[in-house]
């Protein structure tokens, strides 16, 4: 087999295994052209069934023209133990929310006229705050939107959401479904104040503030604020349960080959780094793919084991055998006792068969016997009538 079909490729340093960059730019390629050409198909078979609304500008810009791209990184033991209901970030060179019509959402915690302060400070960047579109407090969150058609009114009123780290947990049952059985899932961000000495968490102060200090004394400045934001715009959300499987999303069917590669690359050393136990060794393989397409491989293990001591040789195989055998002889008596019992049954069957066979035979060849002399007995008789016939007759 050539090596340029090699999917797996060891060093001598750093990392026992890594990426073959050729294998992922080849695959980028080939998935972004399939995505494109079923899009081009698509909007030609779009265009000829509609017939009201071709002209929309809001149809340029649905999510079919920009389709999602993701990868899908296999282990081969559980990544974690149960579910994580705070997902984790991987940053990326290129962002996957860098859209100028993005809406973002933003949860936080009381008081939300904090961050609603913070948003309209003149030293917040105001590119970033046009994308911020909506500010909710967890409380009104809860007293809003507890309808299952309110939740879906916000899950597609917005791109992205926000939610202050400190509330992150409590989400799930306050969203619900809606959110969580998909890829909208609240990102974490930590917009608190944090006061450090020596690089140190300290105690807030326990002296009382005037009511213009508590609004905003929970959160950090402005502008800490927006790189929490903008870092968290440029990261991939990674959400892990407790399987051997992990979608997380590396770009979209805009990018270029070159800036989906490179996605790639960084989460995938993300992952290894930070998230899987084992890091490579625990990775069976990765996919890329898109939302309806085949998944592409783009790296595979040559073992199906995380550790040598987990695969068995052959003295311990053989031992095994032999008290696999012993068990046989000394857990399977019932077994074999019953195999017995049926096999004498059977034996008994055959005989009594054999003997009703021979009855049987022996009935019939009784009943031919009597009707034969019953025969013989009716031929007989008419005689004496005969004779007394010609008695009459001679009288």
């Amino acid at each position: 087999m050539p090596s340029s079909t090699a999917l797996t490729s060891k060093v001598t340093s750093g990392s026992p295994y890594q990426l073959d960059k050729p294998q992922v730019s080849k695959a980028s390629t080939a998935l972004l052209r399939h995505i494109k050409s079923n899009q081009a198909e698509k909007e030609k078979s779009a265009t000829k069934k509609t017939l009201i609304g071709d002209n929309d500008s809001d149809d340029e810009e649905t999510p079919v023209n920009n389709e999602a791209v993701w990868l899908v990184l296999t282990t081969k033991k559980h990544v974690v133990d149960k579910n994580r209901l705070k997902p984790g970030k991987i940053s990326l060179p290129h962002s996957l929310n860098s859209s100028p019509s993005l809406s973002v959402c933003l949860i936080t915690a009381d008081p939300q006229r904090g961050v609603k302060d913070i948003i309209a400070d003149p030293s917040f960047p105001k590119e970033l705050s046009s994308r911020i579109e909506k500010v909710i407090g967890f409380s009104k969150l809860k007293a809003r939107y507890q309808s299952f058609e309110s939740r879906r009114q916000l899950f597609s009123e917005h791109d992205v959401f926000l939610a202050d780290d400190r509330i992150i947990t409590r989400l799930v049952n306050t969203l619900g479904k809606v959110f969580y059985k998909s890829s909208k899932r609240p990102i974490p961000i930590r917009i608190a104040e944090i006061e450090k000495v020596d690089g140190k968490r300290v105690k807030k102060d326990d002296k009382k503030k005037t009511p213009k200090e508590e609004k905003s004394a929970s959160f950090a400045t402005p502008l800490i604020v927006a790189k929490e934001i903008e870092r968290t715009l440029k990261c991939a959300s990674v959400q892990l349960a407790p399987s051997t499987t992990a979608s997380i999303r590396v770009g979209s069917s805009n990018f270029t080959a070159e800036q989906l590669s490179e996605n790639i690359d960084a989460v995938v050393k993300g992952m290894t780094e930070k998230f899987v136990s084992k890091g490579w060794r625990n990775i069976k393989a990765l996919h890329v793919k898109g939302a309806n397409t085949m998944a592409l491989p783009i790296w595979l293990a040559n073992e199906l084991w995380v550790e040598d001591a987990d695969v068995v040789e052959e003295l311990p195989a053989v031992e095994g055998a032999k008290t696999n055998k012993k068990r046989k002889s000394t857990g399977d008596e019932k077994a074999i006792e019953e195999k017995k019992s049926k096999k004498s049954k059977s034996a008994d069957d055959e005989e009594e068969a054999s003997s009703g066979a021979a009855r049987k035979q022996k009935l019939q060849q009784l009943k031919a016997k009597a009707l034969e002399d019953g025969e013989s007995a009716a031929v007989s008789a008419p005689k004496p009538k005969a004779a007394k016939k010609n008695k009459k007759a001679s009288s």
